[in-house]
């Protein structure tokens, strides 16, 4: 502890147990839920009023976060990175291939890859769309600020908590799935996939782990976060064009990686020999 910290300081960056695992549960909850279920077509619709209240509520528990978190916390990104890693990507939903099948009507192969990415884009971008409404109304009533540092912050953890998602059920379906004790170590290993944007091997555990814990890896999350933070920053535009905007990136960056990774998971299956089900036929 550096001389001039006091002790109640000492905690600085982490924004408070009880507040983090609020924000936690809140996007777990919404995982669950399905938001690409909603009617993302429509601007004032139903389902895009329902997006915007449910990020309106993430904006605020990530707000009181924040401020028990302090401001070099949240300027390093160590908050947003440790409430990503401790809170929210242990209470991402990933579903075994198994139910992945059941669930998309007997769906499975490159079809099921196919539907999964379509869920994934829909809903990151139903995500963007939500944050550039909700900027729309920071500029049409000043007074109503939600306070964007918080309002992109939902929007990037919401965004890279649905592409860990992705990523686990893609493996799942390749029947290359991160060995691990519970499931919180599983989904650090998706979570490490993510933040360097490719498939696991799932013959080298060891690489798996290397890039999953540790202050290395630790670094890379962070810096993951804040180019994705960095990103989201186009929703910031007024009225409807931040909407748009968002939307049309998180499409094509979610494809992107989703894209990136089934090549690699499809040339692993190769190298086993197909063991996965053929899911390049």
């Amino acid at each position: 502890m550096d001389d001039d910290q006091h002790p109640e300081d000492s905690r600085e960056g982490t924004g408070g147990d009880v507040e983090r695992r609020e924000v936690g549960v809140l996007v777990g909850r919404i995982l669950s839920e399905d938001l690409a279920t909603m009617d993302e077509d429509a601007a004032d619709g139903e389902g895009a009023a329902e997006r915007r209240r449910r990020l309106r509520d993430l904006v605020t528990a990530l707000g009181t976060s924040a401020r028990s978190a302090g401001l070099r916390g949240v300027a390093a990104g160590r908050w947003l990175s440790e409430t990503f890693a401790e809170e929210i990507a242990p209470r991402v939903p990933i579903r075994d291939h198994a139910t992945l099948v059941r669930h998309h009507g007997g769906l499975d192969g490159e079809e099921l890859a196919d539907a999964l990415q379509r869920t994934a884009v829909r809903t990151t971008t139903a995500v963007g769309m939500a944050g550039g409404a909700l900027s729309a109304v920071q500029w049409a009533a000043p007074p109503l600020l939600l306070g964007a540092p918080a309002r992109l912050a939902a929007e990037t953890l919401l965004v890279a908590a649905v592409e860990v998602k992705l990523i686990g059920e893609l493996h799942e379906l390749h029947d290359a799935p991160v060995e691990a004790d519970g499931s919180l170590r599983r989904n650090a290993g998706y979570l490490g996939a993510w933040v360097h944007r490719r498939g696991m091997d799932p013959t080298k555990p060891e690489e798996t782990l290397l890039l999953a814990v540790g202050a290395a890896a630790k670094t890379a999350l962070r810096d993951r976060l804040l180019r994705l933070l960095g990103r989201n920053l186009t929703t910031l535009g007024p009225y409807l064009t931040g909407a748009v905007a968002g939307g049309v990136v998180n499409r094509m960056a979610t494809g992107a990686l989703a894209a990136k990774v089934r090549a690699d998971l499809r040339a692993q299956s190769i190298t086993r020999g197909g063991a996965s089900g053929e899911l390049e036929s």
